[in-house]
């Protein structure tokens, strides 16, 4: 089922969603807000530019953007999938808790910010480009993982990344010799078995948006996790 969002607001668009079968398509999206906000059981394609919170509290359902997407992606995001064939704004997965979002290109400011884990959910973050600063502020639990493949010369993620940081991973490919990372956060080269733990995003990534596999495979991976000692986690963290 086809759902033609040109000249309709997000209130209707939405409306019309719901009430549509569970495998459809919208065109003309033109930045209607908070497109499938809580929706569990559909599979939803986006041809056109969602607005902000596009699946916000997500709950088991999947999206597909065949391009961009703005800010807010995932905005507390219990379970499903968000795919983008694109680029995203700022705050990507800001505090999700479970599910998990693919990014083929890049990543604007404070993308997985105050991103946790609840019981047996993991949520999981993978972006293809690079990242703005501020990535991983106040992160809680969860993966992020940062690929970088672009061809310019910039660092994989900007200024301030893992600022706060008191749970979860992140991983970034490549060398992060000129990434300035707060004293509270560990850095070191992942290892055989951290990196068997991120195997199956990187395969689904790279099948969602046609890379190889083993290119990206091809370099090594900084692995960020919180100091023991970080005097965050007893901010946010009960004892």
């Amino acid at each position: 089922m086809n759902i033609d969002a040109k000249n309709i607001d997000y209130k209707n668009l939405n409306s019309a969603l719901r009430e549509a079968d569970n495998n459809l398509k919208i065109v003309n999206c033109l930045g209607q807000r908070f497109i499938a906000a809580g929706v569990s059981d559909k599979k939803i394609k986006i041809e056109g530019i969602p607005g902000n919170a596009l699946g916000a509290y997500l709950n088991g359902a999947v999206i597909e953007v065949m391009g961009n997407a703005q800010d807010a992606v995932g905005d507390t995001m219990n379970n499903g999938e968000i795919i983008i064939h694109g680029n995203v704004g700022d705050a990507v997965g800001y505090a999700m808790r479970g599910g998990k979002i693919f990014v083929q290109g890049n990543a604007g400011y404070r993308a997985g910010i105050h991103m946790k884990a609840y019981r047996e959910k993991q949520p999981v973050i993978v972006i293809g480009g690079k990242c703005g600063s501020f990535l991983g502020e106040y992160q809680a639990g969860g993966t992020i993982i940062v690929l970088g493949l672009t061809d310019d010369d910039k660092n994989i993620v900007g200024n301030f990344p893992c600022t706060g940081m008191h749970g979860g991973k992140m991983y970034l490919r490549g060398s992060c010799d000129n990434i300035r990372f707060p004293k509270g956060v560990n850095v070191q080269k992942a290892t055989d078995e951290d990196m068997k733990e991120i195997l199956s995003y990187i395969k689904y990534f790279s099948q969602s948006f046609d890379y190889d596999v083993n290119k990206i495979l091809d370099s090594d991976f900084m692995l960020v996790t919180p100091d023991s000692k970080n005097p965050y986690k007893q901010m946010y963290v009960a004892n």
